[in-house]
């Protein structure tokens, strides 16, 4: 999946987090263990992106730069 991708999902799934809690304390939800498996799948995502943040910087770091 691509940063654009995964960072779209990200923000669909912490949308969807909201609606799950409104649902909850409204007392509507239907397995509250939704709102358990969204929070990790966000999780998984943000770590995720920040692991691709990362091998970017340290490629970014690791190419010379001309010396003149």
């Amino acid at each position: 999946m691509s940063e654009l991708e995964l960072r779209k999902r990200l923000n669909d799934e912490e949308e969807n987090l909201s609606h799950l809690k409104f649902q909850k304390a409204t007392s509507q939800l239907e397995s509250p263990i939704k709102v358990r498996t969204v929070r990790r799948d966000i999780a998984r995502m943000k770590t995720l992106l920040k692991t691709m943040e990362m091998k970017a910087k340290q490629a970014a770091d690791q190419t010379p730069t001309p010396v003149k």
